[in-house]
């Protein structure tokens, strides 16, 4: 059963990704359908799909110190995009600022409801 508290949260996460055209270059958001579904399907591939990348890369993440993350974070938020229509991420740099600030918007979304993690 899905609580209210994760409705909001994804409502919230919603608005976050919608503010993102305006503060990034070249991310196009043409819808809130749009934007819904990628913050829903994000929301899978973090939980589900990016743990197991975190750890394919883990050899290169302690390489870098841990910045290959950000890559992996990028490439999670790239391809999401390449998967909804009505949402456009064209180059690596901006999937990659975009989800840089996405994931700073959402932890501050997250924090406001009180969200533990």
């Amino acid at each position: 059963m899905i609580s209210w508290n994760r409705v909001v949260i994804w409502a919230l996460d919603t608005l976050a990704l919608m503010l993102l055209p305006q503060l990034i270059s070249g991310i196009q958001i043409k819808s809130w359908i749009a934007a819904l579904l990628f913050a829903l399907l994000l929301g899978f591939v973090n939980a589900v799909l990016k743990p197991v990348l975190l750890i394919l890369t883990l050899p290169i993440s302690v390489m870098t110190l841990g910045l290959f993350a950000l890559v992996v974070n990028a490439l999670a938020f790239w391809g999401v995009a390449g998967l909804i229509e009505g949402i456009i991420v064209p180059t690596f740099w901006s999937a990659f600022w975009g989800a840089l600030l996405y994931s700073v918007l959402s932890t501050l979304v997250g924090l406001a409801v009180g969200e533990r993690r």
